[in-house]
């Protein structure tokens, strides 16, 4: 089967088109695994939920979904972060808030563990430093591990007779062959990517071939930042999609 590893949509309806586009022609997937996030930051809160749920999905609850639902405070956030989180709440019908309530913070599938930040967190701790990724390994039991949070596509690998773990750096068209070794992998984010290219990233998960394999894929930003400038929402959040950050 071909799985569709996605998180960070952020409300950026034309980057999950894109994304959802450019997989299909690329062979298709059967499944969608998201890490959550679906919500926040971006314009189209209520689309982007609408157009997960058309497809076959398996999805963990991100923070940002949850402050949007008042099961996260916004408190936390930094003040654009709060800002478009309490515009996103204003916007999300009752089948919205149901669907996003009923978000788990972690689902085990096959041989892979799904969570928004961390296995040890899984609502807000970034992986983004071996010696974080190296403490998360103790919490969970699968081979591998699906994370999002930072944005930033990811591979940590951990070597159990060694103890010790690496990181390796994803770029577009990047394939590799999962072995035994536990993994940790982040496929960047799909609304708001942060590794400075502002493209679209997700993954491809061939469980046949044991594959999987990043994409980065061009979208409207203009579009997507009229509609957020159109809805007052914060400058920051409107001028980083530009970048990539």
């Amino acid at each position: 089967m071909l799985y569709a590893i996605l998180g960070d949509i952020h409300s950026n309806l034309e980057a999950f088109r894109a994304v959802i586009t450019d997989a299909e022609a690329m062979g298709g997937f059967d499944q969608i695994w998201c890490l959550g996030d679906i919500v926040g930051y971006g314009p189209d809160p209520c689309a982007c939920i609408e157009l997960l749920r058309r497809h076959d999905h398996i999805c963990v609850a991100g923070n940002h979904d949850w402050a949007s639902i008042e099961r996260v405070d916004v408190s936390e956030f930094n003040l654009a972060a709060a800002e478009a989180c309490l515009w996103t709440s204003k916007q999300l019908s009752l089948d919205d808030v149901d669907f996003l309530s009923n978000l788990p913070e972690v689902v085990s599938q096959n041989d892979f563990t799904l969570v928004h930040g961390s296995p040890h967190k899984p609502l807000w701790e970034y992986v983004l430093s071996t010696d974080v990724a190296k403490q998360n390994f103790a919490y969970f039991d699968t081979n591998y591990c699906l994370v999002g949070h930072s944005h930033v596509p990811q591979i940590y690998a951990y070597n159990e007779s060694l103890d010790e773990c690496h990181s390796i750096e994803l770029s577009d068209g990047y394939s590799f062959k999962l072995a035994e070794q536990r993994l940790i992998l982040n496929p960047g984010g799909v609304g708001q990517p942060r590794d400075g290219n502002p493209k679209a990233s997700y993954m491809i998960y061939d469980s046949d071939a044991g594959t999987a394999s990043l994409h980065r894929i061009n979208y409207d930003v203009f579009k997507t930042q009229a509609k957020m400038t159109k809805h007052n929402l914060p400058d920051l959040l409107i001028e980083r999609l530009a970048h990539g950050y």
